[in-house]
């Protein structure tokens, strides 16, 4: 929790005001049992109806000076606590954005949603308790410890015994119930997970009628979660009782040891009903700090977790002297790199070499799991190679900043990615400002116009989230739109053609090669039909390259290549 104060410094002044406002309030509560007892003593007592109405007057006005002061705590405790959270919000949701892949491998999606939501609300409803409660019961307490020593030392071991067994209670919760709380966010990350697997992959669900085993996985999740929660809240209702209990038999105490008092004539009638009401005013305060006692600890796990995210260091960050990539020449040279994923004990990658120049294409194919996805990946600095190095233009692309570098690609991933919105808002998504003509090119240019044209209307045709109101072969097509639009040196295409017909993946080809053949274009692919005119082809197996060359050349020199494309095609086809 220590670790999130910095994001309170901003409010300092607002949090300030609070603690004045706190104590006023304390003052004036502290004050009434003192009324009460002057009432009792020189106006009930006495029977002197003018001194009764008098200090009556002065208990309202005091009662109603606390209510606005607790009035205005609470307004000023609810604009800290969502103005930290906000920003807190915010600050997740940035450090999430320069996530490289290697911390989306240590952080599920579900996780970072439930750190980001429900985490946070913890925090925040801790902030409110912490500032209207933590300041104000330690300012009540002592004062009404005070007070009630004032009125008589003589019962003062009441108030020990009492808050001997209250700090024991709040102990052996407190000893029970920090474990709970942290399993239970654990089960929040799980049942989000579970959900969210559920809502992506209902078709599939439906398809193979699993829907039974996806209603026991949910229930079990469901269950776990909920016999927690209901730990936790046993725990709880039995504490409050405990509570009632501990301050019931102190409010008998007092009465039985002030009585003996009174007939001695040691202590008034109004005195001891005063040192009660200060006891129950120690009681409560003390009431009050078991309650946070309680909620820190779940507030505490859902700190560390957000402090986790925060503080963690993305893998791929700038240079330090970072060099400025005004003009991209488009010459990419991989310079032997080896690739293993963070934390895996073999590499996937092994002495990867070869040159992608301006105006040429550069395939690369191969069986699944060969490492083609994972080749194109190191371009866009989605990872770092283990070994070796990635040149542009003769500069390890680790000099140039990430921004700046990325700019100079059109990447298009090897599964679609729409975002909710319109056709129009996907298209230029890559460059905001780009002009009507431009968009209108690029879905030309990607082979997407005949099915925007068919839409009623066009470009202003809303697209779900995620896409999923488009096929897969509209969605990718849209994609290498949005890729064509920001005019990028160096395209990268990772199986971006696999859902796309042969007649449309072949004018697809022919357009791209006839609008942007001056840029340098990397293509994964399976299919031959789609890479067997590229300039370079690169044949991955086992992470290795197991031929370089043109068509032609492979299927004289490379094993591989020639059972992958004989598999496919034809050799009138090939030929």
């Amino acid at each position: 929790m220590t670790r999130l104060l910095k994001y309170c410094t901003p409010y300092v002044a607002q949090i300030l005001l609070v603690i004045a406002l706190l104590f006023g309030q304390a003052y004036c509560d502290l004050a009434l049992p003192d009324f009460m007892s002057d009432i009792i003593n020189d106006g009930i007592v006495s029977g002197n109806t003018r001194e009764i109405l008098s200090i009556g007057a002065k208990m309202l006005g005091i009662s109603l000076l606390s209510a606005l002061c607790s009035i205005a705590v609470s307004l000023l405790a609810a604009r800290v606590a969502a103005g930290v959270c906000r920003t807190l919000r915010l600050a997740v949701f940035e450090k999430v954005e320069t996530f490289s892949n290697a911390e989306f491998d240590r952080f599920s999606t579900s996780s970072l949603i439930t750190r980001t939501t429900n985490d946070i609300s913890q925090v925040q409803i801790l902030i409110v308790m912490v500032i209207r409660m933590v300041f104000y019961a330690p300012i009540l307490g002592t004062g009404g410890v005070l007070r009630a020593l004032a009125k008589s030392r003589s019962m003062s071991w009441i108030i020990l015994v009492a808050v001997v067994c209250l700090l024991g209670l709040v102990a052996v919760m407190f000893a029970v119930a920090l474990p709970k709380f942290r399993v239970v966010q654990k089960l929040i990350d799980r049942l989000n997970l579970v959900v969210r697997e559920h809502l992506e992959g209902m078709l599939v669900i439906r398809a193979f009628s699993t829907q039974r085993f996806e209603e026991n996985r949910f229930d079990k999740a469901n269950k776990d979660l909920t016999d927690t929660n209901l730990f936790i809240n046993r725990m709880m209702a039995a504490m409050m009782p405990t509570m009632m209990l501990i301050m019931n038999l102190t409010t008998v105490l007092i009465v039985w040891v002030g009585s003996k008092q009174v007939s001695a004539l040691h202590m008034q009638v109004g005195d001891m009903m005063a040192y009660m009401q200060y006891v129950m005013q120690i009681i409560m305060a003390f009431l009050m700090m078991a309650m946070m006692f309680i909620m820190i600890p779940r507030a505490s796990v859902s700190a560390e977790r957000i402090a986790d995210v925060l503080e963690t260091e993305p893998a791929i960050m700038n240079a330090d002297d970072v060099k400025p990539l005004e003009r991209c020449g488009g010459v990419v040279r991989y310079e032997h790199v080896s690739f293993r994923y963070p934390g895996a004990e073999e590499e996937v990658l092994h002495d990867i070499d070869f040159t992608a120049r301006p105006g040429q294409t550069t395939a690369f194919i191969g069986s699944t799991g060969s490492g083609k996805s994972t080749v194109v990946n190191l371009l866009p600095r989605f990872y770092d190679p283990t070994d070796g190095r990635i040149t542009l233009d003769g500069a390890d692309i680790r000099q140039f900043d990430i921004h700046q570098l990325r700019g100079q690609l059109g990447y298009v991933p090897q599964k679609g990615v729409l975002f909710s919105g319109t056709i129009r808002s996907n298209v230029a998504y890559s460059d905001p400002d780009a002009s009507e003509e431009a968009i209108g090119d690029a879905a030309q240019i990607a082979q997407a116009m005949e099915f925007i044209d068919a839409k009623p209307e066009k470009f202003e045709t809303n697209i779900a989230q995620g896409g999923s109101n488009v096929s897969g072969g509209q969605k990718q097509r849209l994609s290498i739109a949005r890729a064509l639009v920001q005019k990028p040196q160096i395209y990268i295409f990772d199986d971006s053609f696999s859902a796309l017909d042969f007649k449309t993946d072949a004018n697809l080809r022919a357009a791209l090669h006839e609008k942007t053949g001056w840029a340098t274009t990397l293509i994964v692919a399976q299919r031959i039909s789609s890479i067997m005119y590229a300039d370079q082809i690169i044949v991955l197996e086992n992470g290795r390259i197991a031929g370089k060359g043109t068509h032609r050349e492979l299927m004289e020199n490379c094993e591989v290549y020639r059972e992958i494309a004989l598999s496919q095609l034809s050799k009138e086809e090939l030929a």
